[in-house]
């Protein structure tokens, strides 16, 4: 791939911060990640108000621009109880969120009903740099148990990172590279943890050496092993479960006694879900350079991980099979053998800023570089490899507020090249090159806010093999309205936006059998631009004892891209066809928290969530495939120094608003309890955490996941951690 303008361009960028960094001390960054107000807080803390000084919206790099309405917090305690093995099922209890759910070892966040490319997951403000969108069975090379934050961003200032995420972007703090220096010669921040399901061990830790009074070194490590995941009665969801014993009878009229008795044992298995233990091991080591007038630190990281990737009984793939042996027998099916990926990623960061004290107070740079490759085994074959190389650049200019007025202006720069290479390429060779400019502004005129931003994108798509060269030029705009009387924790606005994406390689060159998914997926090269109208009306409040949050939401797609089932099949696999056409999303999501009562040094508080999404093609074109539905979870807490009880049900409605050859969901409950100690008061340094989630061990699956018929959701999992800071 041609990257050399694109390097130059970061060059050019990188050029001018380096020798102002050699020249003049570099400023100092802030450290507030974590939550250590004494107010109670939302589970989930909405960033809203910004009343609370250790709240910092890190990922656009303005400091509290109220723009973020919306934004999630999950952080500190509740980061650790929550915290799984894929950043994807670690934010299911925040507002609006579930899971894409592929298997333990693969799981994306789904925001608003939207996944895949329409959902940024970032790590400090740069993409992951993985095969993650490609497909939902890749997982998100980020590791979550050294994770300091996360942040889920909604609204306009999303534009910061991509017009393409329409629902929202997701961005994950940690501190490969260091962020302030340690008060003490060193500081040392360790977590381990057990779940029952899965046998589920995970131990990380991270390091600080203060070397001199500007110079931190920094370096983590952790390591995760789970084993095959317990889940609560049947494997298989009732409709799946009921073809296969169909089958089974048919098999047993034809006398196929050994075949009947295969289907039936996979029809009836319970209690585990094989094939879908994983390993993860990460380690990062990083130097920064922190001083009064700019910073400048640089990081370099391992991720490794292993996992299952379960298969959906009863597909036959057979794209080198003997064909005249499968009639014969029916059932001896190539890819019996089970799935698994290994993946590597070695990355490379940068993160640097200096202060100008002029019209533009500061100058921020981020960039990353990433070698990625996994493999897809049957068995012990080697069944595809996926390789991914990449480069990701911003450069932000931060305004100094004048007159209530503030903002940023910035550009951004990617390189990628994707290949896969094996039977089942269903990709050809490709590569992504993007040049993009944005800015975000704010205006503040007492009681009313306006906010604005805009973002232009530049994308080329090549594949040499098949003489594919198309390139896309997106504009997104949003704009924004805030009212806050005085004196009240009021405060209600309007956003509106207009977003555009370029096609992605998946959606345009897709063309053939992949393993993982069981599905031969076909891309049209032919499809435009997505555009989206959208709109949200929000009202926040926040007193003493009282946060509520509520948002309601809709957005209008011409030529949404979305795939689907076709009800055909090639090389013995369902065909899953990407189409474009019209859409609508609308939905609202909510929350509340309330202190009831305060007693022997207790807050009781309680809280609840609700969100709901509805998609549907127009013209007839029926549902959005996998939309969640209605979800509420409500919770009750008792809050201390010293310890934290909680209680919380969740509720999921049954979905059956469905596309074509998609199954529906049942509703389900799930009842969860959690305890926290800290035996050395709050600011101890030691945490002891311990959790019964889905108690009742209830059969559940989230109608977001494609596996959801026989991967359901973990069944009764009790989970203790620890975690300390020195």
């Amino acid at each position: 791939m041609p990257k050399f303008k694109y390097l130059l361009s970061t060059a050019l960028i990188i050029g001018p911060v380096a020798p102002v960094l050699a020249q003049q001390p570099v400023a100092t960054q802030d450290s507030a990640l974590d939550d250590t107000s004494d107010t109670p807080q939302l589970r989930g803390t909405y960033d809203d108000f910004h009343k609370d000084d250790a709240i910092v919206v890190t990922a656009p790099y303005v400091k509290k621009l109220d723009i973020l309405a919306g934004t999630s917090v999950l952080s500190g305690d509740q980061l650790t109880e929550d915290m799984r093995g894929q950043i994807g099922d670690s934010l299911t209890s925040l507002p609006g969120i579930s899971s894409t759910s592929f298997a333990p070892g693969a799981s994306r966040p789904v925001l608003r009903g939207f996944q895949g490319p329409r959902v940024r997951v970032l790590t400090d403000g740069l993409g992951s740099l993985d095969a993650s969108n490609t497909s939902v069975d890749h997982a998100v090379a980020i590791d979550a148990l050294t994770a300091q934050r996360v942040e889920v961003l909604r609204g306009p200032a999303v534009l910061l990172f991509g017009g393409d995420a329409i629902g929202g972007a997701v961005n994950v703090i940690d501190k490969r590279i260091p962020r302030n220096i340690p008060d003490e010669a060193f500081h040392l921040d360790a977590v381990a943890g057990y779940g029952s399901a899965a046998k589920d061990w995970s131990m990380g830790g991270s390091l600080d050496v203060k070397l001199t009074d500007s110079l931190v070194f920094h370096v983590n490590g952790s390591f995760r092993d789970s084993d095959d995941v317990n889940v609560a009665g049947y494997v298989l969801a009732p409709e799946l479960r009921g073809d296969l014993l169909a089958q089974a009878a048919e098999e047993t009229e034809e006398g196929h006694l050994d075949e009947a008795a295969e289907l039936t044992e996979t029809a009836n298995q319970r209690g585990k879900v094989a094939n879908t233990a994983s390993r993860t091991i990460n380690a990062a080591t990083g130097l920064a350079y922190i001083g009064d007038g700019g910073h400048i630190g640089f990081s370099v990281s391992y991720y490794d991980t292993d996992y299952g990737v379960p298969t959906r009984p009863g597909t036959v793939h057979a794209h080198d099979h003997d064909h005249d042996h499968e009639e014969e027998g029916g059932h001896d099916e190539h890819g019996e053998a089970p799935v698994t990926i290994g993946l590597e990623q070695i990355r490379a960061d940068l993160r640097a800023g200096v202060d100008l004290g002029g019209f533009f107070e500061t100058l921020n740079l981020r960039a990353g570089y990433s070698d990625y490759e996994h493999t897809e085994y049957e068995g012990d074959e080697v069944g595809t490899v996926f390789q991914v190389s990449g480069i990701e650049a911003r450069a932000e200019l931060v305004q100094a507020e004048r007159n209530g007025w503030r903002g940023v202006i910035g550009t951004q720069l990617l390189a990628r090249d994707f290949n896969a290479i094996g039977a089942e390429a269903f990709v050809p060779k490709n590569s992504v090159e993007s040049i993009s400019a944005f800015t975000v502004q704010e205006i503040d005129l007492g009681n009313f806010e306006a906010e604005l931003a805009g973002r232009y994108d530049k994308t080329d798509i090549s594949a040499n093999s098949i003489n594919f060269d198309r390139s896309f030029d997106s504009f997104s705009g949003a704009i924004g309205f805030a009212y806050a009387p005085d004196d009240t924790g009021l405060k209600i606005g309007v956003n509106l936006s207009r977003s555009e994406r370029a096609p992605s390689p998946e959606e345009l060159l897709s063309n053939g059998p992949h393993i993982a998914t069981q599905a031969f997926e076909i891309g049209n090269p032919d499809f435009t631009t997505e555009k989206s109208w959208g709109g949200e009306l929000y009202a926040r409040w926040q007193s003493e004892d009282l946060q509520l949050n509520a948002t309601v939401f809709a957005n209008q797609f011409d030529d949404y891209i979305f795939e689907a089932g076709t009800g055909a099949e090639e090389d013995g696999l369902p065909v899953y066809q990407y189409f474009q056409r019209d859409a609508t999303y609308y939905g609202f999501e909510a929350s509340a928290s309330y202190v009831f009562a305060r007693a022997g040094g207790f807050d009781f508080v309680t809280d609840g969530v609700a969100d709901y999404v509805r998609a549907k093609i127009k013209d007839g074109g029926g549902p959005v495939p996998r939309i969640p539905p209605l979800r509420l979870l409500g919770g009750i807490e008792a809050q201390s120094d010293a310890i934290d009880l909680r209680a919380e049900v969740e509720w999921s409605d049954g979905q059956d608003r469905v596309a074509a050859f998609e199954t529906p969901s049942d509703s389900f409950t799930m009842v969860n309890a959690s305890a926290i100690w800290r035996p050395l008061g709050k600011n101890g340094g030691v945490t002891l955490l311990a959790s019964a989630n889905n108690i009742f061990d209830v059969n559940a699956r989230r109608h977001a996941s494609f596996t959801k018929d026989y991967v359901p959701l973990t069944g009764r999992d009790i989970r203790i951690s620890a975690k300390f800071s020195f």
